[in-house]
């Protein structure tokens, strides 16, 4: 006796025990039952499928499992209660899964605009830590320049207690009569002024590596997210998958 033999009350009673299946424990539903992709599927085979898979006793099983009620203390919606009593309960799976559907999309565009802020953000410090980072070096260079120079002038000075000949003497005494500021005490400010650029400029460096570091993981993670935009809609869609592919692979080997 063929399938397509079997009256409607046993075709009836396979399609409840397939939907109800994960509802009698939804916290642990079993991996093998009917979704609302393998009604659709059914819904297309035959007249007779169509029908019976277009009750309201399926789809309240796949309501109560896919969407549960909220909790007693949460607002109630008006919405629902109308389109329920108004329409099949297979419209108003429909409608809800329409509207989760849009909410994780939402959720999902909320998500890349929080990343890209958060790249957006980084890039601008990025730019003012490179800024500060050009002008400090370029503050030690002078810093650098202006030290040598006063050494130079010591080193003039200190040469002068000494007998050399008389076109370096008069070139080293030029040199010293030139410099209008106390050498020793203009040095040792520069010497700190050099060390504080040195550290400022190795603070810039550690702060521009961890936001270098910071923005490559935010790109890493806006890619992925843009990759792979949206998960399965359905509660089960993703372990069905999982257990369609090891199905394939199975039938493959």
């Amino acid at each position: 006796m063929g399938w397509w033999m079997l009256p409607d009350e046993l075709w009836r009673r396979i399609l409840e025990l397939g939907t109800t299946s994960a509802s009698a424990s939804a916290s642990n539903p079993p991996p093998c039952r009917l979704t609302y992709r393998d009604l659709c599927c059914l819904s297309i085979t035959c007249r007779r499928l169509h029908r019976l898979s277009s009750e309201d006793s399926l789809w309240s099983s796949l309501l109560l499992s896919d969407f549960p009620p909220p909790p007693p203390n949460a607002s109630f919606n008006s919405t629902s209660s109308s389109s329920s009593s108004s329409s099949s309960l297979k419209a108003l799976y429909k409608i809800r899964y329409e509207r989760n559907r849009e909410q994780k999309r939402l959720a999902h565009r909320r998500i890349i605009l929080r990343i890209e802020s958060e790249v957006a953000e980084s890039s601008r410090k990025i730019r003012e830590m490179e800024l500060h980072l050009a002008q400090e070096r370029e503050k030690m260079r002078i810093t650098v320049a202006e030290l040598l120079n006063l050494r130079r002038v010591r080193q003039a000075s200190v040469a002068l207690k000494v007998w050399q000949p008389e076109v370096v003497r008069g070139t080293q005494k030029q040199m010293v009569e030139q410099c209008d500021v106390p050498v020793e005490s203009r040095i040792s400010a520069l010497e700190m002024e050099l060390r504080l650029c040195k550290q400022q400029i190795a603070n810039y460096d550690k702060a521009l590596k961890v936001e270098n570091r910071k923005v490559d993981r935010a790109k890493e993670q806006l890619e992925s997210v843009k990759y792979h935009p949206l998960p399965d809609f359905s509660r089960n869609g993703n372990r069905n998958d999982k257990h369609g592919i090891r199905r394939k692979r199975s039938k493959h080997a």
